[in-house]
């Protein structure tokens, strides 16, 4: 592989990750409760558990979560 082309990749990827970041944390800390309402009460674990995965693939979570909020509040599970 050319190393220009290795440079942008490696580029194209930190970009890529450090928008993961910031969306898993955003959504580990407010979206994933308005995407599923029994994550409203979730405890630190369970947010720490998401984050890894949100990371990865966070277009696809922030689709979600934006689906979610134009959809409004869902009600709370019974339990």
């Amino acid at each position: 592989m050319p190393l220009p082309l290795a440079q942008v990749l490696a580029t194209a990827m930190k970009w890529y990750l450090g928008a993961g970041v910031l969306v898993a944390l955003a959504f580990a800390w407010r979206g994933a409760g308005a995407v599923d309402p029994a994550a409203r009460n979730a405890t630190l674990g369970f947010r720490l558990l998401i984050l890894p995965g949100s990371a990865a693939l966070w277009p696809w979570v922030l689709a979600k979560w934006r689906r979610a909020s134009r959809a409004g509040p869902k009600p709370s599970p019974d339990r």
